[in-house]
C-alpha cells in the first residue's frame, strides 16, 4: 500500500522534473559556446575551441568594467530601496483602522505588480516624454523640459523608482503578513505601561520584524547581478548606455546583434557562476542570523 502512495507521488512530480530537465538542465550544454568560436552553421561539435579566450577579451573590452559597475549599482539600489520602502509602507498602512480603506490601498499598491514591464515603460516613456505630463509641468513652472530617459543623470534614479513603484506592494504584503504575527498582548501591556505608539513601534514592531527583514535582505544577495533586463531593456536607449546598460543588456546586443555567441555566453556563464556563489552565501548568512533553512 505505501509503495502504491509513493508511485502516484512520483508520477506526480514527473512533469515537473521533465519540464526542469528539459529547461533547466539540457540547456547547460550550450555554455560550451563559451569556450569557442561558435559558429551556427558548424555546430557545437566542429566550432573552433579557443579556451578561455572570450574571457580574456571580455575583461579587456573598455565597456566590461562600466557593464559590471552598472549592474551591480543598479542591483544594489533595487535591494535597498524595496527593503526599505516596503517596511515603512507597511509600518503606516497597519496603522489605518478602517478595514475598507487598508484593503483597499493594499490593493491598489499590488496592482503593478501583475503588469509587465512591456506595458509599465510605455506608460513611463509617455509621462518622461519630452511632451509628457511632467515636463509639461515643469514648463508650466516655468522650467525647462528635461529629456529624463535620454539623460546619464537621470536614468539609474528613474530605473529604481519604476522598480519600486511596481514591486513595493508586494514587499508590503509580507511585512504585513509578519506583522499579524505579533503578540496583541504586547501592545496591550505597553499601552498600561504608558508607552506612545512611537515607544511600541520602537521597541515591539520594529524587533518582531528583524528576523523577516534580516531573512529577506539576505535572501536578496544573490540578485545583486540581476539589474532587471526586462526593464532596462524597454527604457534604455543607445543615449544612457553608459548609465544603463548591464550585462544582460549587453549579452542580448553581443550575442544576437553582433552575432558574437561565444562572447555573450561567456559573459552569461560569469553571471551565473558569481551569482551562484552569492546564493550560497545569502542561504548562510540567513541561516546564521535569520534561523532560515531549506534543507
Amino acid at each position: 500500500m505505501k509503495r502504491s502512495f509513493a508511485l502516484h507521488y512520483h508520477l506526480m512530480l514527473l512533469p515537473g522534473i521533465l519540464l526542469l530537465i528539459l529547461f533547466s538542465i539540457v540547456p547547460m550544454f550550450g555554455t560550451t559556446i563559451a569556450f569557442q568560436n561558435f559558429k551556427p552553421g558548424l555546430g557545437f561539435w566542429h566550432s573552433e575551441w579557443v579556451g578561455l579566450d572570450n574571457f580574456r577579451y571580455l575583461f579587456e573590452l573598455p565597456d566590461s568594467r562600466n557593464i559590471f559597475f552598472n549592474t551591480i549599482y543598479i542591483a544594489v539600489l533595487k535591494i535597498v530601496a524595496n527593503m526599505i520602502v516596503p517596511v515603512i509602507f507597511a509600518l503606516l498602512l497597519n496603522e489605518v483602522r478602517t478595514v475598507l480603506i487598508k484593503r483597499s490601498v493594499q490593493t491598489i499598491v499590488y496592482l503593478p505588480h501583475f503588469l509587465s514591464w512591456v506595458i509599465l515603460a510605455g506608460i513611463i516613456s509617455d509621462l518622461l516624454s519630452m511632451d509628457g505630463l511632467v515636463n509639461q509641468i515643469l514648463s508650466g513652472i516655468g522650467m525647462e523640459p528635461i529629456m529624463f530617459l535620454g539623460s546619464n543623470h537621470w536614468f539609474p534614479g528613474i530605473v529604481v523608482t519604476s522598480d519600486v513603484w511596481k514591486e513595493f506592494g508586494f514587499g508590503t504584503i509580507v511585512y504585513l503578513a509578519a506583522l499579524t504575527g505579533i503578540n496583541p498582548s504586547l501592545y496591550e501591556a505597553a499601552s498600561i505601561d504608558g508607552a506612545s505608539r512611537l515607544q511600541q513601534l520602537r521597541y515591539i514592531t520594529l524587533p518582531s520584524l528583524k528576523p523577516t527583514i534580516i531573512l529577506l535582505a539576505t535572501l536578496s544577495l544573490g540578485n545583486v547581478l540581476n539589474a532587471g533586463f526586462d526593464q532596462i531593456f524597454n527604457l534604455y536607449n543607445p543615449l544612457v548606455y553608459d548609465s544603463g546598460d548591464i550585462i544582460d543588456t549587453y549579452v542580448y546586443r553581443a550575442g544576437l546583434l553582433q552575432v558574437q555567441y561565444g562572447l555573450a555566453t561567456a559573459v552569461g556563464l560569469l553571471k551565473s557562476v558569481i551569482s551562484f556563489v552569492l546564493i550560497i552565501i545569502s542561504y548562510v548568512l540567513a541561516s546564521k542570523f535569520a534561523n532560515y533553512r531549506i534543507f
